[in-house]
């Protein structure tokens, strides 16, 4: 997030997209909630689901599946053409506005209705009210980016925001809900393909040398590695052998589950590290039991960029170690020593090799956390990015053309599937289907559909349906719910008795490796 959680109740208009928030984020959500419950802040909200968060805005805006970039396109359409953007911001801290205008030019409320089906006076009038506001945030998740154009949706937000001089201010920016907890500190800490910690490119010949002048090792590699979603093609064709995998349950959570399991397969050795025996971990030829959260001490780096400590609060069962002991440990074993005192002496690494993290310590944020970046002990941390210029001086406003997702319904498969999470259930359910409490209130998998797509497929609320795509076919219990919109279904993905990805489509965004979750085409019958 470029600004914090606490700053949602200082925007004048919130704009969510792609994010069921409060279910997917609930304690956020209520920061939200509150912003318009008690602050008079107006909302907008894009989704192709009537969600509960949809309740609370002043405007609903339901978009066909996997069209963002042509709605995002006409708010800004709008915005230019009747001079409601931020002549000043765009003019003194961008580039690119003469492009992106040329590239917009053709979205006009008309032809983005005829795309994403959204009425182009809805269009319009949402254009105004979020240029009107004098700090608008955008939220987003993984409705946003989990399709072929998630690249193209995050950059198409961002120009919003930069339009209208929302970025590098109080109560705005252009704010991504991570989907686990954490997921923003292991990217901080190098948990991608390209880079060493603090997005330290591993291209970088300085950053390169650094790191092994700190690590006491000589050639670290100069080019990236595999996405995770490189990696399972390449188990499947044979020329990957093994994987190491750590807190990850692909097998329920990865696109086209059926491909993925016989990639698994596949290989010639596969390590799971997790807390619980998960569908993914049965098939391994070692596990290894690891600690959870409140099994031991560290950090978190939540959404806002908040760095904070974790302490540990109960011993763990059996054999059970902390992630980084059971790293360490196969580290030795392979002939390098990794000797760590503690988790705070891997700490104070971190803060010497990672520029955004120099100033942060156990000692400060024992009681209150700090957002990165922080470089150094005296600096007290950065809440709101870009306030007086971009990391790179100017912002870029990209001009991007709309593209239909990968997949699109036709005759044999005439419905859209969409899938999320639910508020009891999380995840693919490691630990959530470990209660009882949440498993009665949500213990199996549905397909949620609209009145009239019920009554023309033959369906009840109750019965069961069977789902087909192209890659798999599941069946699931109807769910006849006002959240449905006609013509699209949608399907909760945490379980594995009856799981959505069987079903969803591997296509991949071309620059982030993403793949295409949030679209494919469906057909529905009556189980027998």
């Amino acid at each position: 997030m470029t600004n914090t959680i606490d700053e949602i109740g200082k925007a004048d208009v919130i704009l969510i997209t792609g994010s069921n928030t409060t279910e997917n984020h609930p304690v956020l959500s209520s920061f939200v909630k509150r912003a318009v419950s008690l602050n008079g802040t107006k909302m907008i909200v894009v989704d192709p689901r009537r969600i509960k968060i949809a309740t609370f805005a002043d405007m609903w805006l339901r978009p066909n599946l996997g069209t963002d970039v042509a709605w995002i396109n006409g708010l800004m359409h709008v915005i230019i053409k009747e001079n409601l953007y931020d002549t000043e911001y765009v003019e003194s801290r961008t580039e690119g506005f003469e492009e992106l205008k040329q590239a917009v030019e053709k979205f006009t409320p008309d032809f983005v209705e005829s795309i994403t089906g959204i009425p182009g006076e809805q269009i319009e009038a949402a254009a105004r009210m979020y240029a009107g506001a004098k700090a608008g945030s955008i939220l987003y998740c993984m409705g946003i980016t989990q399709h072929i154009s998630g690249t193209d949706n995050v950059k198409s937000l961002a120009n919003l925001a930069m339009l209208c001089g929302n970025v590098g201010i109080e109560g705005g920016g252009v704010n991504p809900l991570r989907g686990q907890n954490n997921v923003q500190g292991a990217c901080d800490m190098g948990g991608l393909p390209n880079v060493f910690s603090g997005y330290q490119s591993v291209t970088d010949l300085a950053a390169r040398q650094k790191m092994e002048e700190v690590w006491n090792v000589s050639d670290l590699p100069d080019q990236p590695g595999l996405k995770v979603t490189d990696m399972i093609p390449k188990a499947h064709d044979g020329s990957l052998k093994s994987l190491y995998i750590i807190g990850e349950n692909p097998l329920v959570s990865d696109p086209d589950l059926n491909h993925a399991e016989k990639s698994i397969d596949n290989l010639k050795f596969l390590v799971v590290q997790d807390i619980f025996l998960t569908e993914t971990a049965q098939k391994a030829d070692v596990v290894l039991p690891s600690c959870c959260y409140a099994e031991k001490d560290g950090t978190f780096t939540n959404t806002d960029r908040r760095v904070q400590m974790v302490r540990k609060a109960v011993n763990p069962p059996g054999e059970a170690r902390e992630d980084w002991k059971i790293i360490c440990g196969i580290a030795a074993r392979m002939g390098y020593e990794m000797n760590y005192e503690n988790s705070e002496a891997i700490m104070k690494e971190i803060a010497q090799i990672t520029p955004s993290y120099g100033g942060i310590t156990y000692d400060r944020i024992r009681h209150e956390g700090i957002h990165w970046p922080c470089p150094n002990t005296e600096h007290p941390g950065t809440p709101i990015l870009h306030i007086d210029r971009f990391t790179r001086g100017k912002g870029v406003l990209h001009a991007i053309d709309y593209i239909p997702p990968a997949e699109t319904i036709d005759d044999e498969y005439p419905m859209y599937l969409t899938t999320g999470r639910l508020l009891f259930q999380y995840h693919t359910g490691t630990m959530t289907m470990k209660t009882v409490g949440l498993n009665e209130i949500a213990p199996e998998s549905f397909v949620e559909m609209s009145p009239a797509d019920a009554a023309n497929h033959g369906l009840e609320d109750g019965s069961m349906a069977e789902i087909a795509s192209r890659r798999g076919r599941i069946s699931a219990k109807v769910k006849i719910s006002l959240k449905a919109v006609d013509g699209t279904v949608f399907i909760p993905f945490h379980y594995a008795q009856a799981a959505a990805n069987k079903l969803t489509h591997a296509a991949l965004d071309p620059v982030s490796g993403i793949p295409e979750l949030k679209v494919c085409a469906v057909k529905l019958t009556k189980a027998a």
